[in-house]
């Protein structure tokens, strides 16, 4: 077997290792699944929170209202404006013998405004709002739902770009060193002073906020800690024999980076995930909560929080946001101790 066979059948051996011992913490692994529904349910929220209806039979005719927007006059009204299927006109025209309609098992939108809510906003849970509302009538339930979606695609994308980055400079750094590395080091030491929230508050007040100037503007700086740790573990890894054997068989310096060297350095790029998921996802409340996050209107667990604090007799509101964000970064904690024991070689041992 090739010196190249076998260092890859260590590394396969090392991952089903590392998967196994990750399964043995019962903890971290169901936290995972259990995260992974929640990830999964808040990608499908028009199916579980909407105000528009799956399908709608009136008078004969089928209407998928979820697709498509119907004026008010297909369905009797006495306007072209699109149909709010919550007024109790149109859900009287729905009841009439003959029609029907198949809403959501929660009929409130991400944007829905309780106009005809019995009591005034922000109104506690009840049979129509089971998390209640907040302090402008749209729907707890929703406004999470549709915040959580927001809150972990976020954090997803800007971990994205912080793991590509990180690896990128860390790699180069740690494989060439020398002045190049000694250089980059002096870079990273005057760009990691820059204070980021002044340069976020500058920026929200020139440009129009919005959720790609913001994940822009935090991927400047999201990377900077995982370089670090990519850089280490390349310096180290670059002098054992696998690499110099590679580089006596004539492949180039990006082929021993990408084939050789990188995989056997994602111990700490892969126990560091979770953790940087959690402090995007606690970066962005935080901003929300500032009001230097995403645009007023986009649902928000900062901006939920901000109101529980502006209405504190409207306890649900910062209740119901605090458990989904806690729930939330526990559930990422758990899987990220599960992961780091799981890449431990000391715990394979034991």
């Amino acid at each position: 077997m090739s010196n190249n066979n076998l260092h890859h059948f260590k590394r396969s051996s090392s991952l089903k290792r590392a998967w196994l011992q990750f399964k043995k913490n019962r903890l971290g692994f169901y936290s995972l699944y259990l995260l992974i529904v929640l990830v999964l349910l808040s990608l499908v929220a028009e199916l579980v929170s909407n105000d528009k209806p799956y399908l709608v039979s009136y008078e004969g005719q089928w209407y998928v209202p979820l697709v498509q927007d119907y004026p008010e006059t297909v369905f009797g009204g006495d306007f072209s404006t699109p149909t709010d299927y919550l007024d109790p006109f149109i859900q009287e025209q729905f009841s009439k013998p003959g029609n029907w309609a198949i809403y959501a098992p929660n009929p409130y939108g991400q944007k829905t405004l309780h106009y005809f809510a019995k009591l005034p906003n922000p109104a506690p849970p009840s049979t129509d709002n089971i998390l209640g509302t907040d302090d402008r009538g749209r729907d707890l339930f929703a406004q999470l739902l549709y915040g959580f979606r927001v809150s972990i695609l976020f954090a997803l994308a800007l971990t994205l770009s912080g793991v590509v980055l990180g690896i990128l400079i860390g790699a180069i750094q740690g494989y060439f060193g020398g002045k190049l590395d000694l250089y980059t080091q002096r870079f990273l030491e005057v760009w990691g002073s820059m204070p980021e929230l002044y340069l976020l508050i500058i920026f929200s007040a020139i440009l129009k906020p919005s959720v790609m100037l913001l994940l822009i503007l935090l991927s400047l700086f999201g990377w900077m800690g995982l370089s670090d740790y990519v850089r280490a573990e390349f310096l180290r890894n670059r002098q054992l024999d696998y690499v110099r054997a590679a580089k006596a068989l004539g492949l180039s310096h990006f082929q021993i980076m990408w084939r050789h060297i990188l995989p056997n350095s994602l111990t700490p790029v892969i126990t560091f995930l979770p953790f940087r998921i959690s402090g995007a996802i606690l970066g962005l409340t935080a901003l929300d909560f500032l009001g230097l996050g995403v645009p007023p209107g986009t649902p928000s667990l900062g901006e939920l929080l901000a109101q529980g604090k502006n209405n504190i007799d409207a306890w649900w509101i910062s209740l119901s946001a605090f458990v989904v964000l806690t729930v939330t970064l526990l559930l990422l904690t758990l899987v990220g101790d599960a992961l780091r024991d799981a890449l431990d070689p000391r715990k394979a041992q034991s």
